[in-house]
């Protein structure tokens, strides 16, 4: 079993194979990722023993095998969440089967096709809105489109769908960063950071609560209600189970869609040959938005547990050993996509990891997807650059994610 690690980066140097602290690391990965691969192969132990698989073959083993799972250790013990004065329970991203099959076909009940079609015209009207806003704001046309524009973007979106007033939004974006940051394994963490996850997901649950109370009073047409109403073989959720669900959308939630809109956005602005190939072809923005997904998506890393006795990648596991799956490395495997440190809008990648694979795929992946398309296809009929060479990061590990893009708005195409 791992041992809990507190924040001391010279104890993480030995457990991860790259720095996490490195501002140049977050700014280009993926170069670093080629030369571990070089020297280590796909799959070895850190000098702490920690075992890390980078190659999509072995991601997507770990993933879809039963034999693996977030068990008992101190990675699920950190993200437990004590709520209404009940015992500390675990959010759904890190529930195993049975309780997880359970409440997954409980919370897929809510994300339909008819949601996604439901919320796009929203979610269009939202870009036009916040982009005019921030051109109008603005006597240069110099922006932050990650904070001006992709950050709300992502939140209004989630609001919407979760049917949250309007008088909460302002809180509750400003809680979404310190809860998505949390994501990330508790060693990575100070304890500040830690300390205001838990502030942000207690306020989430508190207003999940009071927003459920509402439903069940008066119905709306929104994810809050489908929850309260939803039952499986004659069971629905618990309070507590309702209240975890909903942390747990809004942790990831907003923080996932609004990391894949900038990294999207920051990979055209980089490549303004694939970005003329989008404005030229934008009724191929669905498969353009998968590639982009692939090429720097926002999950970049996980950690499994082995339930019993396991080997991946010719790494032998012993129960309840931690193994670290380096998303970002498998999403830009040679051996999977040809010429993978080259985005391409054109080609029809397979096999994308940017949500997750087997029984814990993203549920919300949909929403996340058509919002993301139409946030690019908003951007392709700007005259937009970068206005500085290299934004920042904001230094996760879990959700890879901008601080800020600054770019630089001429007229409206």
């Amino acid at each position: 079993m791992t041992e809990a690690v507190s924040f001391d980066p010279a104890v993480i140097a030995q457990m991860l194979p790259f720095n996490p602290f490195d501002p140049a690391f977050h700014a280009d990965p993926y170069p670093v990722f080629a030369a571990i691969r070089r020297e280590h192969g796909e799959a070895f132990r850190t000098p702490a023993g920690i075992p890390i698989v980078l190659s999509h073959a072995g991601v997507t083993s770990v993933l879809s095998d039963p034999a693996f799972g977030w068990g008992d250790g101190p990675m699920v013990e950190s993200q437990k969440l004590s709520i209404y004065g009940e015992p500390p329970v675990r959010f759904l991203a890190m529930q195993d089967p049975p309780d997880h099959t359970r409440l997954r076909g409980l919370v897929s009940k809510a994300f339909t096709p008819r949601t996604v079609a439901r919320l796009r015209p929203v979610a269009e009207q939202i870009t036009d809105r916040l982009l005019r806003s921030a051109r109008a704001a603005s006597d240069d046309g110099e922006i932050d489109l990650m904070n001006q524009v992709l950050r709300p973007l992502g939140g209004l979106v989630l609001t919407e769908m979760m049917g949250i007033p309007e008088e909460y939004h302002e809180q509750a974006f400003a809680h979404s960063m310190d809860s998505a940051r949390g994501l990330d394994p508790d060693f990575t963490l100070t304890p500040e950071q830690a300390s205001r996850r838990d502030e942000a997901r207690l306020w989430f649950a508190d207003l999940t609560r009071e927003l459920a109370d509402r439903r069940r009073a008066e119905p709306a047409d929104d994810l809050i209600s489908e929850l309260v109403t939803a039952e499986e073989d004659g069971t629905g959720l618990t309070e507590v189970e309702l209240g975890i669900i909903c942390v747990n959308l809004l942790a990831a939630g907003f923080g996932a869609t609004a990391a894949q809109m900038g990294n999207s956005a920051l990979a055209l602005l980089r490549h303004p040959d694939q970005l003329a190939w989008l404005r030229e072809h934008p009724d191929r923005i669905a498969g353009a938005t998968e590639e982009l997904l692939r090429f720097d998506g926002p999950l970049f890393l996980l950690t499994r547990a082995a339930l019993e006795p396991a080997r991946v990648a010719g790494l032998d596991l012993a129960p309840d050993e931690q193994v670290f799956l380096v998303m970002g490395a498998a999403s830009h495997d040679p051996a999977v996509y040809e010429d993978p440190d080259r985005l391409d809008l054109s080609r029809t990648p397979h096999r994308v990891l940017g949500y997750g694979h087997g029984i814990h795929f993203c549920v919300a992946a949909p929403v996340a997807r058509m919002t993301t398309q139409v946030a690019l296809a908003a951007l392709a009929r700007q005259d937009i650059e970068l206005a500085v060479e290299e934004p920042a990061f904001n230094g996760a590990l879990v959700i890879r994610a901008l601080a800020e893009l600054p770019v630089r708005l001429g007229p409206i195409r």
